[in-house]
């Protein structure tokens, strides 16, 4: 690892140092396959040829918010919880979370339709975080002192009868259930622990699986996956029809779009590869406003995709 992962990894440790050591659940790391980057290749492209995920600070593309850059949000929360270690764009943290409730759609579906599964080594150099770094989140912990991480989870189903998007009628109830096999997709939009991971991130060396959405099955997304030299496996995938998205949860626009996308390609039914061919030509839907715009409603589209779907 680079000083600077170093540094940020002892910064965590020292501010939160109960020893824990950190439950053995993989790390996902999800994103959208076919989102393009600036030279004109998807994601898949860059993981099949590069062997390398790569931070937002260098592809410029995000499923969260666009503040990687100097003096933007990302740049000051990772500031703040890492101590000031990182400095440019080379060598930043990569983002995932650790699935302990060992959901098919992972632990942060919200991020992307697929995901990497990301070998246990890994957790020895990663950060972890009770919320979102976005939420500036004030517990955290690393792979050895994972105690207040956890005990704020435990605080949390006692609190509200849930955590990660899994109820529980008493927090034993809620640990025993962990780790148990799962076949449905959890759906945890917002409820996750963030792994934050330092020291790089290659397919050959940290990645065990991509897991994909099925509607990618036979394109040239599954193409590139299958390139990038790890095994792949299918997630239960999220379909809804263009009729059924509601104007409650992301407000009034996002109905009219997922039926203006179906109606364009011919579908009566929106997946992820069809929400993916929207947002690669998000000039075609200027009547709901600019790019920038259009591609926030089709994220839109996807949070309602995994949440009804």
């Amino acid at each position: 690892m680079s000083s600077p992962a170093e540094r940020a990894l002892a910064h965590v440790r020292a501010l939160y140092p109960a020893a824990r050591p950190v439950p053995p659940a993989p790390i996902t790391v999800s994103f959208h396959p076919d989102r393009l980057l600036a030279d004109g290749r998807s994601v898949a492209e860059h993981l099949a040829t590069d062997g390398v995920y790569r931070s937002q600070f260098e592809t410029g593309i995000s499923n969260g918010g666009l503040t990687a850059y100097p003096g933007g949000d990302r740049d000051r929360w990772e500031h703040r919880m890492f101590g000031g270690a990182y400095t440019g764009a080379a060598g930043r943290p990569v983002y995932g979370g650790l699935n302990l409730a060992g959901y098919p759609d992972g632990a942060s579906p919200r991020f992307g339709s697929c995901h990497l599964v990301l070998d246990p080594a890994v957790s020895a150099r990663a950060t972890f975080s009770h919320g979102d770094s976005v939420t500036e989140p004030r517990v955290v912990g690393t792979a050895s002192t994972f105690g207040a991480v956890w005990q704020a989870l435990l605080d949390e189903v006692a609190r509200t009868g849930r955590a990660l998007n899994l109820p529980a009628d008493d927090p034993d109830a809620w640990v025993r259930a962990l780790g148990e096999p799962r076949t449905a997709p959890g759906r945890a939009m917002d409820d996750y622990v963030e792994a934050q991971i330092h020291g790089g991130l290659t397919l050959a060396g940290d990645v065990t699986a991509v897991v994909a959405d099925p509607s990618f099955r036979g394109t040239p997304v599954e193409e590139h996956l299958r390139a990038a030299g790890v095994p792949l496996r299918w997630a239960p995938g999220f379909r809804l029809p263009a009729s059924s998205f509601p104007a409650d949860l992301r407000g009034p626009q996002v109905p009219p779009l997922a039926a203006a996308v179906a109606a364009r390609y011919g579908r009566d039914v929106l997946d992820a590869e069809l929400v993916g061919r929207a947002a690669r030509e998000p000039r075609t839907w200027s009547s709901f406003g600019s790019p920038a715009d259009v591609l926030q409603l089709l994220k839109y589209v996807w949070h309602i995709l995994v949440l009804k779907g």
